[in-house]
């Protein structure tokens, strides 16, 4: 394949990997909701034996988001990941937080008791949870940086990318970031309950989770469409690039809107997404007891957020925009990995289907040994 093909097509196995994250963010929404659900040990345990018997695959599948962005996209890892510190420490530590709680909160010898355990549970399926939306948010709105390859010919500093002083700590408090990150914690709350809908055999707690499903929902959509608006009505990058470095950079009104509408197959995919995330919530909390609710949902996320990335990406569009220096912002054109590289890799993908294979294999085993 040419470079731009193959670029294309790493930008499609990122998005794969983003929707399927996004997905299993189902865990972090019913670990914010222990407390509010756990009106008991006995109830609390029901909730976290749930959640904990899939943490695993949603930490593993984060871990593979960024390994595959940084073999392919290195330039973006490099600004984000070096520049934006503060936000990339802050959503790993919330991950950590998770991984010690579920090995040791109900181990002999345990010091801090198992309420400690379920505090740093919540913070990462709530804090954790909005940091990773703000994360991608970044994809839309940008930030304050600036690249200058040129640096890496500079003997002691080869820094290629900068970031603004405050080092991707006000990314955290912008409120297109913020409007994103609640509304993927609401997603994923919206996905916990029709998760536990569907594994916990408690009546009791399926009429609870109904209500709590009817509430986050409902709040869900509304901070959906806020977001669609706002992405819709916003300003974004055209970049033509020439020989890897960006050659002309120009400001496009409603760009993502213009990217979706043009290119037909990403507003077909969003609009199927948005349709089975709304039949699944709606007929869950309508219908008698449906259970079935999360692959409706769920699979309508997954399209969602891929159609979501395909609009950042595709289009000749900046897919991180820098508000600062415009001539930096950076494309999958730009940002990528040399051609050899990429086609070293694209035969590394071949087995991306006996991967997804394995997750599936491993779900049913934790299905089996929960029930």
């Amino acid at each position: 394949m040419a470079l731009e093909q193959l670029q294309n097509y790493w930008w499609l196995l990122i998005s794969v990997l983003g929707g399927i994250l996004v997905f299993l963010l189902f865990v972090q929404g019913g670990q914010s909701m222990i407390f509010g659900l756990g009106i008991n040990d006995k109830r609390r345990d029901e909730i976290i034996s749930a959640m904990g018997s899939k943490w695993e695959l949603t930490f593993t599948t984060l871990v593979t988001f960024g390994g595959a962005l940084f073999a392919s996209f290195p330039l973006y890892y490099s600004t984000c990941f070096g520049g934006a510190y503060w936000l990339w420490i802050l959503i790993l530590f919330s991950f950590v937080l998770q991984a010690v709680s579920y090995e040791y909160r109900r181990k002999k010898g345990n010091l801090y008791g198992t309420r400690t355990y379920d505090a740093f549970l919540f913070i990462n399926g709530s804090i954790g949870t909005i940091l990773l939306g703000e994360a991608v948010a970044l994809f839309f709105f940008g930030g304050d940086f600036s690249v200058n390859r040129d640096n890496l010919l500079t003997v002691g500093s080869p820094v290629i990318s900068q970031w603004g002083p405050t080092h991707g700590f006000e990314a955290i408090f912008t409120w297109q970031n913020l409007l994103l990150g609640v509304t993927v914690l609401f997603l994923a709350r919206t996905l916990a309950c029709l998760y536990m809908m569907n594994r916990i055999d408690d009546n009791e707690l399926f009429m609870v989770l109904k209500r709590k499903l009817f509430i986050n929902g409902g709040i869900f959509v509304v901070m959906f469409l806020a977001f669609t608006a706002v992405l819709w009505l916003s300003d974004g990058y055209t970049v033509i690039t020439e020989d890897g470095r960006n050659a002309s950079v120009s400001v496009t009104p409603h760009k993502y809107f213009f990217n979706m509408v043009d290119q037909w197959w990403i507003i077909t995919t969003w609009v199927i997404g948005v349709v089975l995330v709304l039949a699944g919530v709606i007929r869950s909390i309508f219908a008698n007891h449906c259970t079935s609710g999360i692959w409706f949902a769920g699979f309508g996320t997954f399209l969602v957020v891929a159609s979501l990335f395909w609009t950042a990406g595709y289009g000749e569009t900046a897919f991180l925009p820098s508000f600062s220096d415009p001539m930096s912002s950076l494309t999958i054109r730009n940002a990528s990995s040399s051609k050899f590289t990429l086609t070293a890799m694209s035969y590394a993908s071949i087995f991306i289907p006996f991967v997804l294979a394995y997750i599936w294999y491993v779900w049913r085993q934790m299905d089996k040994k929960h029930n």
